[in-house]
């Protein structure tokens, strides 16, 4: 097809979509905008923008050039979005470092990516020991240190973070290059063989903060992120960009929050003082937070949390709401920037019952701009959006990963047919709602038939003596599979109901709601706690495989 290219003036400016782009509109319209740091530090985007280029001065005169690579190991900080900037913005790539790995598989992602510098916090220097005799092109660690307290070096450190940045120069020159280029790389979390590096470039997640600020920015009322808001994430940095919200709220120049490490009455007491509105966690830290003494003193009316990771129970949701917590659902994966879909509520939906909001609440949600999402079978034909008809969800946008670092084969099937293979199952409803209803990998198969595990968990949940919940499923004679819950009774019901109870209750849930024909076999154990990823996802693969540990 023939079409018709713009003329470009000679003189004419070209604007790449970097990264450094993002900071015009903050240092603009809010430059003694406030940035803390465990509410002990504070400093405004002006001196942010200033430790930016004191970063990428300190690291250029430890040799870092563009194309090579710089990984972080740090818990959610200031540091750590100073890094999301100047590392990029140089044309280095960051590599956010899933503390949380084995040390094994944290030496093996730091080889594959072939990280030049470490930054790492003093916590992790045990793991540093671990690690240190297998890394083969690591040439500087960089140590971050809050105490600055003398402290046993495995590896000989070429520096200390602040001391890198008090020596250099804030005025680095930033320049413009290919909007393609790779801006990060980090690991998923390898459940199954070796994790897989995800990369993405400046284009791509500058295009995703648009989309993402777009999309809660255009919100009616429910779930909205605007200028007014403090944002405080509870997600690891090291996970997706921490679904790239700071880039958002940098763009936005909103007052941030950065907690540090997660310790529940840490942060409880930064929800309080800093009066943080806007925050985003998977379903397991909320539930940390609703079960630590402190909860029932704090105040949370108003605050709005994304859910995200893995699907929120409607119980969970409805304990929100009675809280005054407006919690709501988003959706990705790794391989997609990550937000693909959030599930906002119109001002229709806000007069509905308790009950009404807290389903859809706990659906996927509508995909956000310039998102093309398709529900398919596997030949890649469309189903009926009805809300019933299921199929694998495939999607395309500008900000999903291109592929998987040096694993050709493993890219072509994540893109197979042109589109991105998610490997979730879910439906869309009329008014175009997605509802995730299960993994391919954990869809339970009873004669013959499909039963969503994520569906018996939303019903097992809804017993008032339910923590937390995963249902996997067990070979069986006659049933090819049958479901088993497995449930984490919270405090006050140990020993006051027994798995018959549970059983019974849902049993009658599931009869009176029709959700699952099968669903009625389903057994029920008590385990002391779930195994989860490395970033707090239920691990159903691990769990079938460790069955025999868990319920002993």
């Amino acid at each position: 097809m023939s079409v018709k290219i713009i003329q470009t003036t000679p003189s004419a400016y070209t604007y790449p979509l970097l990264i450094k782009q993002l900071l015009h509109t903050p240092l603009a319209t809010a430059p003694d905008q406030e940035i803390s740091y465990q509410g002990k530090l504070r400093f405004t985007y002006r001196t942010l923008r200033e430790r930016i280029g004191r970063l990428a001065s300190g690291l250029s005169g430890l040799g870092v050039e563009a194309g090579q690579t710089v990984a972080m190991m740090d818990w959610d900080s200031h540091r750590y979005l100073e890094c999301f900037f100047a590392v990029p913005m140089m044309g280095a790539v960051l590599q956010t470092v899933n503390v949380r790995l084995s040390a094994e598989q944290i030496a093996y992602t730091l080889n594959h990516a072939k990280a030049d510098v470490v930054l790492i916090n003093r916590e992790f220097i045990p793991l540093l020991k671990q690690i240190a005799p297998l890394l083969t092109n690591v040439r500087h660690f960089v140590l971050i240190d809050d105490d600055l307290s003398p402290v046993e070096e495995p590896v000989r450190f070429t520096t200390e973070y602040e001391a890198l940045l008090a020596n250099a120069s804030p005025d680095y020159d930033f320049p413009d290059f290919d909007e393609n280029a790779q801006a990060t790389v980090f690991y998923t979390t390898g459940t199954t063989g070796l994790p897989k590096g995800v990369y993405f470039s400046h284009r791509q997640l500058v295009l995703h903060t648009l989309g993402v600020a777009t999309n809660v920015g255009c919100a009616a009322t429910q779930g909205r992120l605007h200028r007014e808001d403090v944002y405080m994430p509870i997600t690891p940095m090291f996970h997706v960009h921490a679904w790239g919200f700071p880039y958002v709220a940098t763009l936005l120049g909103l007052r941030q929050v950065y907690p540090g490490k997660y310790l529940p009455g840490s942060l409880l007491q930064l929800l309080r003082e800093e009066k943080v509105t806007f925050s985003h966690c998977v379903p397991s830290i909320l539930q940390m937070l609703f079960a630590h003494p402190d909860f029932a003193r704090t105040d949370l009316t108003g605050w709005k949390v994304l859910i995200g990771g893995s699907a929120m129970s409607q119980a969970l949701a409805s304990a929100a709401m009675k809280k005054g917590i407006d919690a709501l659902t988003g959706y990705g994966m790794s391989e997609t920037c990550p937000v693909l879909t959030i599930a906002h509520l119109s001002s229709d939906d806000l007069q509905a019952t308790d009950d009404e909001q807290a389903t859809l609440r706990c659906k996927t949600g509508l995909p956000l701009p310039l998102v093309d999402l398709r529900i398919v079978t596997p030949e890649m034909t469309d189903v009926t959006h009805d809300g019933i008809a299921t199929g694998e969800v495939v999607v395309r946008s500008p900000w999903l990963t291109q592929g998987y670092l040096d694993a050709p084969q493993a890219s072509e099937g994540l893109w197979a047919g042109g589109y991105l293979h998610t490997q979730d199952i879910g439906h869309i409803d009329r008014r175009g709602y997605l509802k995730i209803t299960d993994r391919i990998k954990d869809v339970i198969k009873t004669a013959g038939e499909w039963t969503s595990s994520l569906q018996l968990e939303d019903v097992v949940a809804a017993h008032e003596a339910v923590q937390e919940v995963a249902v996997i499923g067990l070979p069986d004679e006659k049933w090819g599979e049958r479901p088993l819950a497995l449930v984490v009774l919270k405090p006050d019901f140990d020993g006051k109901v027994t798995e018959h109870t549970i059983r019974n209750a849902s049993a009658q849930l599931i009869e009176k709601t029709g959700i699952s024909r099968h669903g009625v076999l389903l057994q029920v154990r008590f385990v002391k706690s779930l195994i989860k990823t490395s970033v707090g996802k239920l691990n159903k693969r691990e769990m079938r495989e460790s069955l025999d540990k868990l319920l002993a």
